[in-house]
Parts: structure tokens; sequence; C-alpha cells
């Protein structure tokens, strides 16, 4: 028979342990972080049809820019990416590369809007490569932020030709208010493609790897180098078809690679999450994860942001993904209809080059 000193110190414990647990949850860090996504710009970036000439409240990064400082202000936490694509597309693309050309000290419009706007980090798009590599590289330099690629190599050095990666030094505020430093790991890919695509401009010159062998080879390097958390900026999209080296659209692929905590994706001017997807296997379309990880494509020509928000926890010594919800906030409505201002800002950054653009496809009588 158990005396009672024994059940007056049970008693004990079991009245305390419940408080202590709780105290231990409570000191536990938890961070809320926030990705905001463009891509598939395709240097639209005035809501502005050039071919029809008149305004077009579906498309402009100056719609989108403002949806842009909307999602900030609703985060203590948030990042900026673009994902390619965002160089050709218009008469202002054209223009700019084939008529004005990018001079010694001029920053491409597409870049000072990235400025402007505060972008962290960027990758590039197959169509980057459509004006050749002296333009896009000259077109680089006025970009403030770093500019990803983990598939590219140069056939000279056999080497990334661009950066693979880069991690991020932040500091976060948890939600007591109190500050910690993340490295955030940032990676970058496309279509291997482009080989075919832009064969003229890029051949002898680089050439491309499998988006999955690269991830496999970079991401081990990335978590070995302290990155707490990486996000993948992939130019490409989502298809649940059998993976081959030459596979296109790679995001659900990408899902599966451990290390990779977060997916914005593009090429496919779709929107995800979105009913298109509603068959694909291993896909939650209410919190727009794939096989579990947060996935987000925000269409094209600006016409929606798109939304990562992740919950960090801090525990075993390392921050960890708790959660993850994605969604895509369009510029306007299904009849055109805006739902978002222009942020004058933005516009004014950019005007001189719009209108330059405008009267020149009136000068040659387009």
């Amino acid at each position: 028979m158990l005396n009672k000193p024994f059940w007056t110190f049970l008693f004990t414990v079991l009245l305390v342990l419940p408080s202590s647990l709780t105290t231990y949850a409570e000191e536990r860090p938890s961070i809320d972080l926030r990705f905001l996504e463009t891509t598939d710009i395709h240097a639209d970036l005035v809501n502005y049809d050039y071919y029809q000439t008149k305004v077009d409240h579906r498309i402009g990064l100056v719609k989108t820019a403002t949806l842009i400082k909307q999602a900030r202000m609703g985060a203590k936490n948030s990042l900026l990416f673009d994902c390619g694509d965002h160089l050709k597309g218009n008469p202002l693309g054209e223009y700019l590369a084939r008529i004005k050309g990018i001079h010694s000290g001029k920053i491409h419009p597409v870049y000072r809007a990235f400025n402007y706007l505060g972008y962290d980090t960027i990758t590039i798009g197959n169509h980057e490569f459509n004006y050749g590599l002296k333009f896009l590289n000259a077109a680089l330099k006025g970009a403030n932020m770093p500019v990803v690629n983990a598939n590219v190599y140069s056939v000279k050095t056999n080497n990334p030709y661009f950066r693979p990666y880069v991690i991020l030094k932040r500091k976060l505020t948890d939600l007591n208010g109190k500050q910690h430093e993340l490295k955030i790991g940032v990676i970058g890919f496309l279509p291997i493609q482009i080989m075919k695509w832009d064969r003229a401009n890029l051949e002898g010159k680089v050439y491309a790897k499998p988006i999955l062998e690269a991830a496999q080879h970079f991401i081990p390097q990335m978590k070995a180098e302290g990155a707490d958390l990486i996000v993948a900026l992939a130019h490409t999209g989502i298809s649940g078809d059998p993976y081959r080296p030459e596979t296109e659209n790679a995001v659900y692929y990408l899902t599966k690679i451990p290390g990779i905590d977060a997916i914005l994706s593009g090429h496919s001017h779709s929107v995800f999450p979105g009913p298109v997807y509603e068959k694909l296997p291993h896909t939650n379309l209410k919190t727009g994860n794939i096989n579990g990880k947060p996935v987000v494509m925000a269409g094209a020509f600006g016409n929606h942001l798109g939304i990562v928000d992740l919950k960090l926890s801090y525990f075993e010594g390392k921050w960890k993904v708790v959660k993850g919800i994605s969604k895509a906030i369009p510029i306007a409505d299904t009849s055109g209809k805006p739902l978002v201002k222009s942020d004058k800002g933005l516009l004014k950054t950019i005007k001189a080059d719009h209108q330059e653009t405008v009267d020149f496809i009136k000068r040659i009588g387009l």
C-alpha cells in the first residue's frame, strides 16, 4: 500500500507539470514570415496595352506594387522575390533591347522598378536570354539585389554562369517582439529548354543542367553553410507527369527535395493554388501545399501577387517550418474591373520609359 507522502508528492507534480509545459511552450520562439512573389512580368510595368494603345487594368506591376505594399503592412516580417521572365514580352521590352539599348550607367526600367520596390532576390527566366547574354549581363548590372540561378553553367569554366544561390541574413521579429537573425537561403532554377529556344544566343557559351540535379547538388551546400530555411525561385511550372531530366515543369518534384521549405514558381502563366490543379496528386488547394510544402504561382503580367505565409518555431537548436499557407491575390476581377489603384511612386519612376515607348509606336505608325 502506498503511503501518504507519496500521494502528496504525486499530487504536487501533477499540479505543477501543466504550468511548466505551458511556460516552456510560451518561451519557445515563434516567427511569422511572409514571402511575396511576382513572376512572368514580361515588361508589363504599366497597366497599359501597347498593342491596343489603351489602359488595361488586368496587367501592370504598378498595380501589383499596391498589393505588395498592402501585404507588407500586414506582416511583421516579409521578403519580396521575382521568379523571372521580366525583361521581354511587350513593345517596351523590345524598344529597350532592340532600339535604345542599355548604355553604361543606365538602368533598365524593369530593374529600376525592382530597385524601387526593394526586391530581396530575383531569378531569371528563359526569356531573359532572348536578347543575348551581352544585353542580359548589361541589364543585370542595374539590379541592386542578388540575381540567382543554379542550373545554367559556363562552357568555359564548367562553373555556374550566375550566382547559384544566396544566403540572406535577416533580423526577424518573433511573436513576443524579440528579434532573431535568420539565414534565409534563396536558389533559382529555369528549364533546360533554353538551349533549344535560344540556341543561337547560347550555344558554345553556356549549358543547362536538369533542375533536380542542380537542386540535389546545391541544397545540401546551403544547409551546410547554415541556411535556417530555403526558398526556391523556380521558373518552372507545375505538373504531375513522370519526371525526366528534360522535364520543363518540375515544381512537383522540387517539393520532394529535402531542405526546400517553400517554392515560388512561374513560367506557365498559371495561378497556384487554383482549380487548374485540383487533380494534382498530394495537393491541398486550401492551404496551397504540394507534398506538404507551400507553393505559389502568381500568374503573369503582374496580374497577381503570390503570398506564402510561414510559421517558424525554434526547437532542438533549429528553426523549423511548422506551417505554410499560400495564396495568389489578383489586381482585377474576372471582368477586368480594377481591385487596386496604381502605385504613384512606381509609376513616376518608370513613366518616362513608358512614354518614350508610346511615342516610338506612334512614330512608326503601329
